[in-house]
């Protein structure tokens, strides 16, 4: 299948952190010639500005008061995917420690969320996409022809997000992906949760070349079912 095939379609993929969320998403955008669309990195490099500019990000009327400052922009290339903040290319500074132990309290401010919902449905808008995150089916684009649900056990993910940080303490690496876990489920807007209709894919025990397989799989039956 070729995104000749496919010229419109969108696939969500939604997923707790460490499930293997990106490099899924790219691998199946490569595979199919779609385009691809982190929209974490969307609210990391929010959170990167607010800290650069000594906002309080525990204080949810600073951060909305100067959430749209920034100019936020996202390349969807899956081979060479990009975020930059008023032009300038932050796709390393925003995994930083600080940024990370941050997004969460960010991503729950309403403005936050309603500011780059509207970035990410311009984006999403011509199809041929494939887009991560944590509300994409059930916020963001619920009428996504492909909406998958990926998850893993708690130890494989703090195993995967410590050796993606440079082999971190797994235990540390753990409670940390489950505190995300608990904010982002808990939240009032647009918590995480599987959106209806999304087809839950448990990655604990494959490989990713397995895990791609699967989605694209998906993927060539919507298709399908549209001709």
């Amino acid at each position: 299948m070729s995104s000749a095939e496919t010229p419109s379609l969108v696939i969500a993929v939604d997923g707790t952190s460490g499930s293997g969320k990106s490099s899924t998403s790219r691998g199946v955008a490569e595979r199919l010639g779609l385009r691809y669309l982190d929209t974490g990195a969307m609210f990391r490099a929010m959170t990167w500005w607010l800290l650069r500019e000594g906002v309080d990000v525990r204080d949810g009327g600073a951060v909305a008061a100067a959430a749209g400052r920034p100019h936020i922009e996202s390349g969807t290339d899956p081979l060479a995917p990009t975020i930059t903040v008023d032009g300038s290319d932050v796709s390393v500074e925003i995994r930083g420690e600080d940024v990370t132990a941050a997004v969460s309290p960010v991503s729950a401010v309403p403005e936050v969320r309603a500011l780059l919902l509207d970035l990410q449905r311009q984006v999403i808008a011509d199809g041929g996409i494939v887009v991560e995150g944590r509300d994409i089916g059930s916020v963001v684009w619920p009428e996504a022809e492909v909406k998958v649900y990926l998850s893993a056990d708690p130890d494989a993910r703090a195993v995967r997000r410590a050796a993606e940080q440079g082999g971190t303490d797994v235990a540390t690496t753990q409670q940390s992906l489950l505190e995300r876990d608990r904010i982002d489920s808990g939240r009032a807007t647009a918590p995480l949760t599987m959106a209806q209709g999304a087809v839950h894919v448990d990655s604990t025990h494959l490989t990713l070349p397995e895990v791609i397989d699967r989605i694209v799989a998906l993927a060539e039956q919507a298709a399908a079912e549209r001709t």
